[in-house]
């Protein structure tokens, strides 16, 4: 765990990671988002390992490093690929510094695991598809940390992560993608939970969705969130026990190609639940893709 320190702009990647402040098994310190962001990314790995029995980021037990305290006012926390890292900012007007939101972290560190894995194109459905993995996880690890089944979950991605006076509950809706906030400052939650409602969202908002969100990879990924969501809950228990490891079953054996597309990944998943849950796990996860408007090509 490092401390980033005020860093003003990306062109200071070359800081990170910068002053240590708690290396793995030393007491917690006085710095209460090195703690935070410490434990977080534990529970995180503790997870992988338990469930999926995977070790870190990369399966070979890779050293998991994390800055804390970087950029100035940065409502952000993500995986640097290149320098296969950690970072977090101090918040800003709208956000906390998500060093506490379990579900955030265990997003961003599974962003990690594709690029070891699947290998996902940042780009359109395949980048869509890259952020949903990585909402199932981190929701997973949320749902592990508060001991949820599916059902009884909320479903809810960066809930708290929002400062109070924004109008919302969270960053994402897995359950109800769209509705997680509506503010006349930080913007509205355009996710759509059907292929249906692509045409009219491309018409009101297709520049933002072309030119700044790399095709739609926060947006789209709403539709494949409300699917897992779906199967998870039809499957009933733990969303791990199941609808998780048919998730990981692709994403972990790399079934899907780089520039997967939101029907091939489906036809994976339910090719991924017959064989390691038999048929009836096939139809529901079918069913689940069926009703966002995902249908297997002909």
């Amino acid at each position: 765990m490092q401390n980033g320190g005020n860093v003003q702009d990306p062109s200071t990647f070359d800081l990170l990671p910068g002053k240590p402040a708690r290396m793995e098994g030393e007491k917690a310190t006085k710095d209460e988002e090195v703690n935070e962001a410490y434990d977080m990314a534990l529970h995180v790995l503790q997870f992988y390992k338990k469930f999926l029995n995977y070790d870190s980021l990369d399966g070979q037990a890779m050293e998991v490093k994390s800055s804390v305290h970087f950029g100035n006012k940065l409502g952000n926390a993500f995986w640097l690929g290149s320098h296969e890292q950690m970072v977090y900012g101090d918040g800003n007007s709208f956000l906390h510094n998500f060093t506490g939101c379990v579900d955030v972290i265990g997003h961003e560190m599974t962003h990690a695991v594709i690029q070891y894995s699947a290998a996902l194109i940042y780009r359109n459905e395949s980048g869509a598809l890259n952020e949903h993995i990585s909402d199932a996880f981190g929701i997973m690890v949320k749902q592990m940390y508060e001991n949820e089944m599916a059902e009884h979950a909320d479903w809810l991605i960066g809930e708290g992560c929002l400062l109070p006076g924004v109008k919302g509950v969270a960053l994402r809706s897995m359950k109800n993608p769209g509705t997680a906030y509506n503010d006349p400052r930080f913007g509205s939650d355009l996710q759509p939970s059907h292929t249906d409602q692509i045409p009219d969202l491309m018409k009101k908002h297709g520049d933002f969705i072309r030119n700044r969100d790399y095709g739609g990879v926060h947006v789209l990924s709403g539709i494949p969130n409300r699917a897992f969501y779906l199967a998870a809950v039809a499957f009933g228990g733990y969303s791990w026990e199941k609808a998780g490891k048919i998730w990981w079953k692709v994403v972990s054996e790399r079934a899907i190609p780089p520039n997967c597309t939101f029907i091939q990944f489906a036809d994976a998943t339910v090719d991924a639940a017959e064989a390691l849950f038999g048929t009836e796990a096939a139809v529901i996860v079918r069913n689940a893709w069926n009703q966002v408007g995902v249908a297997r090509k002909v």
